[in-house]
């Protein structure tokens, strides 16, 4: 995992801000700053890989898809605690009230994901999807069902399908340790 960027931000809150989050699996290797030293890596479709039949955008991004948006927050905490949560926002409207088509696809069937069974039951998403380590999934979860009861327009709603997936990050951070990162999408206070 070292290599990749392990972009921190946000403002030291306990919520994530404007969704400044990007991808959970890569705080190897960090810096005094919570950095890792970016390595030259080709991107897939330089190798010859080409995933889809669809040209790529101009920043080869899910953040290409015109209102996703994708953010990330990494928590480094002494010599132990690598970890991170990973926001992706469909669009900017509260979500449980424009939901979003979706689907589910297995590629191993070992992880965790909350919330699979209602989305390939109705094929619809209605809150952000939130990537984290394994052992923070229901943390996470836990978390984006209140962000969504709190929007406005939500105040009657009495039941939230939450999509959270998780990456093992044991082998960097010490995920019994329970350190879960700040949770809340979309810059909610």
């Amino acid at each position: 995992m070292k290599g990749r960027s392990a972009a921190q931000s946000g403002t030291g809150s306990r919520r994530l801000g404007w969704l400044r989050m990007a991808l959970v699996a890569s705080v190897g290797g960090v810096n005094a700053q919570g950095e890792a030293p970016r390595e030259q890596r080709p991107r897939v479709r330089e190798i010859g890989l080409v995933i889809g039949v669809l040209p790529p955008g101009p920043l080869n991004a899910i953040t290409d898809v015109d209102g996703v948006q994708v953010g990330h927050r990494t928590l480094v905490e002494g010599e132990s605690v690598r970890t991170g949560v990973t926001a992706i926002v469909p669009h900017g409207g509260n979500l449980f009230q424009r939901k979003v088509p979706a689907a589910v696809v297995v590629g191993n069937g070992f992880g965790k994901l909350v919330g699979v069974t209602q989305v390939q039951e109705l094929g619809v998403i209605e809150t952000p999807i939130l990537l984290t380590n394994t052992l923070s999934t229901f943390a996470a979860a836990d978390a984006v069902v209140g962000y969504v009861l709190g929007l406005p327009g939500n105040e009657q709603v009495r039941s939230v399908n939450p999509v959270v997936g998780e990456t093992n990050d044991g082998c960097l951070n010490d995920i019994r340790a329970s350190r879960s990162p700040p949770f809340s999408p979309c810059g909610a206070s």
